[in-house]
């Protein structure tokens, strides 16, 4: 398949999953707090693994591991003074729903959702730069991660007094960031000079960041024991999800990083070149030996 049709396709699929939860909350049964209890840690265990169990493998085997630690360490530090600096730019839902004095208007929800969707889209491109197979778990680990915060979006609009439709359209929009910053990200890749594994090890630690800071502490806040009992396993499906999705797509999914490609096509051509150049070398030593013994006999036939 086609890496630039994959590519298109895991964001767009990756998009309508993540608005799923907030489809489901317009016209389901459940509340806001109970369709997050179940996706926020599936979402944490799906970051966690995409980034421990794919992308810095994938970084470290094309760079040295000290330098994609310090490049994990920095993006995660990067992301903290982010959200220091931009309060909207991820955000706790059930905090702000509830807090009267730290809710925004619509307007910013919807530029700090969007926001967020660049950013992943961001992630998508630069891991399909390394492989599709990579690409497509990172989208996974993105849809998955995006759930619980669409979830708190479409509550938080529909808090406000606006309407069903034009909720689902507005975050049908704001999706379509995901698509454009991933489609804009491995075309530039191509054009440009890039290294693809510091740019995993970015998305390895905006991943850490958003799992350890935004989601986890949600799981230890429930005040319920049985339900974070069902938190915690749910946190490792997602994590046995994520793990078991990588094997199968680097399995089944082709294509390697372009430099790679480059490397091997140049390495071929290279060794084809130096084939032909012994084979040509070979026909003119056996040329030159025969000529030679042709004009021995003749000599000797002459002397006789």
């Amino acid at each position: 398949m086609n890496e630039w049709i994959l590519l298109i396709a895991a964001a767009v699929f990756g998009s309508v999953i993540s608005l799923a939860g907030g489809v489901y909350l317009l016209y389901g049964k459940w509340g806001t707090t109970k369709l997050q209890r179940i996706a926020v840690p599936f979402a944490a265990g799906a970051l966690l693994a995409a980034a421990f169990v794919d992308l810095l493998p994938e970084a470290m085997a094309g760079q040295d591991a000290h330098v994609i630690s310090l490049v994990v360490l920095s993006s995660f530090l990067g992301f903290f003074l982010l959200e220091r600096t931009l309060s909207w730019f991820h955000h706790h839902h059930e905090h702000e729903a509830s807090d009267p004095v730290h809710r925004r208007n619509a307007s910013l929800i919807v530029i700090g959702d969007t926001l967020h969707n660049f950013i992943d889209g961001l992630a998508i491109g630069a891991a399909f730069l390394v492989s599709p197979a990579t690409g497509v778990i990172t989208a996974l680990a993105v849809a998955a991660h995006e759930v619980p915060q669409e979830i708190g979006d479409f509550g938080l609009l529909l808090s406000k007094g606006m309407k069903r439709k034009k909720v689902l359209l507005i975050n049908l929009a704001s999706a379509l960031a995901t698509v454009a910053a991933a489609a804009a990200v491995y075309g530039l890749g191509g054009q440009f000079p890039v290294s693809e594994p510091i740019l995993l090890a970015i998305t390895a630690g905006f991943f850490i960041y958003i799992a350890a800071s935004d989601i986890i502490p949600t799981i230890h806040a429930e005040r319920q024991r049985r339900v974070a009992n069902i938190q915690a396993f749910v946190l490792l499906l997602g994590v046995l999800f994520v793990g078991v999705t990588t094997t199968l797509a680097h399995e089944y999914i082709g294509g390697h990083d372009h430099g790679s490609e480059t490397h091997s096509e140049q390495h071929v051509e290279s060794g084809h070149d130096t084939h032909h150049d012994e084979h040509d070398a070979h026909t003119e030593d056996i040329h030159g030996n025969h000529h030679d013994e042709s004009t021995h006999d003749e000599h000797e036939e002459h002397h006789h």
